[in-house]
């Protein structure tokens, strides 16, 4: 049986083949404990823990000891958000996100708000874009972080972050941001950006699940309170025996990454447009974002008139394609970040997201043109 084709890139990517042979030695070779370092076996794993450190700090411009292993960007924006909220609570207890970002970070901002910490959240602009003016005048003395996504997991959208961090930075405040959809896609520089946390996920970028990274900025210091106890691993922000293989292949996938994010970009650039296009001449659809705003590999489009859910099903053994956000597409809720662009619930119940990967072809693209507009057309005629 031939698999329909992936495009639902935003969800989770395969591994890299490369990023497979990089971590099987450590499976069954080099299979030591990394805090065991009183032998060889214990020593080679740390020694490969630090090898992916670096790979990975040098892809966002940090220091390889400003890096955190993690279980993933959930598990990192909780530790961001719920480090900071803890440890500064007797400087301020607000903090500013916006409408659109991932439910780790929604969902834990709910907790906060439960425990008494005032969150403010900013609106979006058609094109997914935060307000800067409106960030400025949610500031106030009792805020103490900002958190805000480097790119929409369903629109694509990036957001201004070196304005964001100036502000931040301008009012002491400390600025966090999930970086799990931009990271490995798009060019970060923490330095530049002034970014304090990101949080960044290993198999959004052909890397294995289960594994992830928090940048946590030493200089100036930032302090977490941590939420895992048992160890002090990574120096004391995250217990637990770490994952020897998954870190390897996370900091593989970042090297490869960083060698070939501007080639693959300019390409996918092209195949996202190209699929625009050819279904926009055979059908009528709207984007939702803005294309010269967001991912390169990323599509979010609108079909009047048919349910994102039909069209889907209708696809489904040609093309893997979504509604939405992989953590909320079981729930039968319109997407929030649709509703916050400014549209109503008909329209997020009939829009479809397409992310575009690595080992996409051009044939994919033209064989997903013909299967989504065969389908839309006829839904649209039933």
């Amino acid at each position: 049986m031939t698999k329909p084709i992936y495009l639902d890139n935003h969800a989770t990517t395969p591994t890299d083949k490369r990023v497979l042979n990089s971590m099987y030695p450590y499976f069954n070779e080099k299979f030591g404990n990394s805090s065991s370092i009183d032998h060889i076996y214990g020593n080679e794993a740390l020694e490969a823990i630090n090898e992916s450190r670096e790979k990975i700090a040098k892809l966002i411009n940090a220091e390889s000891e400003e890096i955190i292993f993690t279980s993933g960007a959930t598990e990192c924006d909780n530790l961001a958000l719920f480090g900071i909220a803890r440890h500064y609570k007797e400087k301020g207890n607000h903090i500013i996100t916006s409408v659109i970002e991932h439910k780790a970070i929604l969902d834990s901002c709910k907790q906060l708000e439960s425990l008494g910490y005032k969150i403010s959240y900013l609106d979006v602009n058609k094109d997914g874009l935060i307000d800067i003016e409106q960030l400025k005048k949610l500031l106030n003395p009792k805020t103490i972080l900002i958190s805000i996504m480097a790119a929409n997991n369903e629109v694509g959208t990036i957001q201004p972050l070196e304005d964001i961090g100036k502000i931040a930075h301008e009012n002491g405040i400390f600025f966090h941001t999930d970086a799990a959809q931009a990271f490995g896609h798009i060019p970060l520089d923490v330095k530049k950006t002034n970014i304090d946390l990101m949080s960044i996920s290993g198999h959004k970028i052909y890397g294995p699940k289960g594994i992830g990274a928090l940048f946590i900025r030493n200089n100036p210091n930032v302090k977490l309170t941590p939420i895992m106890f048992g160890g002090g691993h990574e120096n004391g922000f995250r217990s637990g025996t770490l994952n020897v293989p998954g870190i390897v292949g996370l900091g593989k996938a970042a090297e490869i990454a960083g060698q070939e994010m501007n080639k693959s970009a300019e390409r996918l650039r092209y195949l996202r447009n190209k699929l625009y296009e050819g279904i926009s001449e055979k059908t009528k659809v709207e984007i939702n974002g803005n294309l010269n705003k967001n991912l390169s590999h990323s599509l979010n489009l609108f079909f009047d008139g048919i349910e994102a859910k039909a069209l889907i099903n209708e696809v489904k053994d040609e093309v893997a394609i979504s509604s939405g956000s992989a953590c909320t597409s079981k729930d039968v809720n319109p997407s929030h970040v649709i509703i916050a662009l400014g549209y109503d619930e008909d329209r997020a119940f009939s829009s479809i997201r397409i992310g575009l990967g690595r080992f996409t072809s051009e044939e994919d693209i033209q064989k997903t043109i013909d299967v989504i507009t065969e389908a839309a057309i006829k839904l649209k005629n039933m």
